[in-house]
């Protein structure tokens, strides 16, 4: 069964066509990351606006010498207008082709992606199995019984793992999503071992709020002497 697949839950556009679960035929992405660097982060309307013009032609794209049998697409979490630039999208093709949706969880897909390979296959994976997913504005921590049942068993309290990179990064001048620009600096920089807060709350994973919130503190005492 070939699934064409869906996905706009944030600034970027995706349309892919999988085979059985696992073979990925066709993956196109479109990318609006340039429009967003002078706001220093993520634009919601600027990326809606974007996806509007550019879904279809990125579908064409990706099903083109494809048939499929069936629509997956992203329904949450994300940005509501650009979850609606895909779900809408989804609908008239399903409409129109009297093909079935199938809605997806995005941060679920995240879990579920790492099988999209022959080397992990999902039916002979060992349970149960912990999966940690550090995904943009989610922290989640999740119990695999079997390869369909999950349980949520915490996630960070106040910011994501993600908005506290992504913060930072604006702060020290590396722009936005500047995550890759963090880690390379800190390889290049020597370790310092920190408490760990709250470590005793079994439902928190972290408290990156905090973490932030000590970096901007730091860089204001700098700044008054």
């Amino acid at each position: 069964m070939n699934i064409l697949a869906i996905e706009s839950s944030c600034d970027e556009t995706a349309a892919a066509v999988i085979k059985d679960g696992t073979e990925i035929l066709s993956s196109i992405i479109a990318s609006s990351q340039a429009m967003h660097e002078k706001y220093g982060g993520i634009v919601p309307e600027v990326a809606s606006r974007e996806q509007l013009k550019c879904i279809l032609p990125t579908i064409t794209e990706a099903t083109k010498s494809l048939d499929y049998d069936a629509i997956a697409v992203t329904i949450g979490p994300g940005l509501i207008g650009s979850l609606l630039i895909g779900v809408e999208t989804a609908k008239t093709i399903a409409y129109v082709t009297k093909k079935p949706i199938i809605p997806v969880n995005h941060v679920l897909a995240h879990i579920y992606a790492n099988f999209l390979d022959s080397r992990f296959s999902i039916l002979d994976s060992r349970f149960p199995a912990i999966a940690l997913v550090v995904s943009g504005g989610h922290t989640e921590l999740f119990l695999m019984t079997n390869n369909k049942d999950l349980k949520w068993l915490g996630g960070t309290i106040d910011d994501a793992a993600g908005e506290a990179f992504d913060k930072t990064a604006r702060l020290l001048g590396f722009g936005s999503r500047g995550g890759l620009a963090i880690q390379e600096t800190a390889e290049k920089s020597f370790t310092v071992k920190l408490p760990r807060p709250l470590h005793s709350l079994l439902n928190s994973l972290v408290r990156f709020f905090m973490t932030t919130r000590l970096i901007f503190h730091s860089q204001d005492l700098k700044r008054q002497s």
